[in-house]
């Protein structure tokens, strides 16, 4: 069997730029938090009459949070059996459980390794504003709100490959 990365960090941290180079370098199947799952939240965050562009509030991590990752976890396994995996998500709270990587190898059968992407949070808003994505507006009319959530952000308590994503390439 291949082998799995995932590549976590907080929003605008540059976790899919560097995904995307990482599953080049890798010939790997990339599987983003955002492409395996926008469509489908949307539609249901507007199907149970909640904000479509909320990713945030406690019924979206309530409700959303743990089945997506599922999901993607399900197509990793479905494609380990021929590729490396690069999966890329926030994994926020998964960053503070120091068994996470040993019951993903068990769960995968394969190595992982966890490559952690971090910069600024001035960065981080740049790259955000940049993107122009719906579901960031919320974040951004509250950002001083918003930030206090990775304000305290720590670094993964397990080993793991550290990312300094500090260059500012949003000019």
């Amino acid at each position: 069997m291949s082998q799995v990365i995932l590549v976590c960090g907080a929003p605008g941290a540059g976790k899919s730029t560097y995904s995307h180079q990482l599953a080049a370098v890798n010939h790997g199947v990339l599987i983003d938090i955002d492409v395996v799952s926008e469509r489908l939240v949307r539609l249901a965050l507007k199907l149970s009459d909640h904000d479509p562009n909320d990713r945030d509030s406690c019924f979206f991590k309530d409700n959303f949070r743990e089945v997506i990752y599922e999901q993607m976890f399900d197509i990793a396994v479905d494609n380990l059996i021929a590729n490396a995996v690069i999966i890329v998500g926030p994994f926020t709270r998964e960053l503070q459980d120091p068994h996470w990587p040993e019951r993903l190898e068990q769960r995968f059968q394969s190595k992982v390794s966890i490559h952690y992407v971090t910069c600024h949070p001035s960065i981080r808003k740049k790259r955000i504003e940049a993107r122009g994505y719906l579901r960031d507006r919320a974040k951004l009319k509250h950002w001083a709100h918003y930030i206090q959530y990775y304000e305290d952000e720590k670094r993964p308590c397990f080993d793991h490959v550290l990312i300094d994503n500090n260059k500012d390439n949003t000019e």
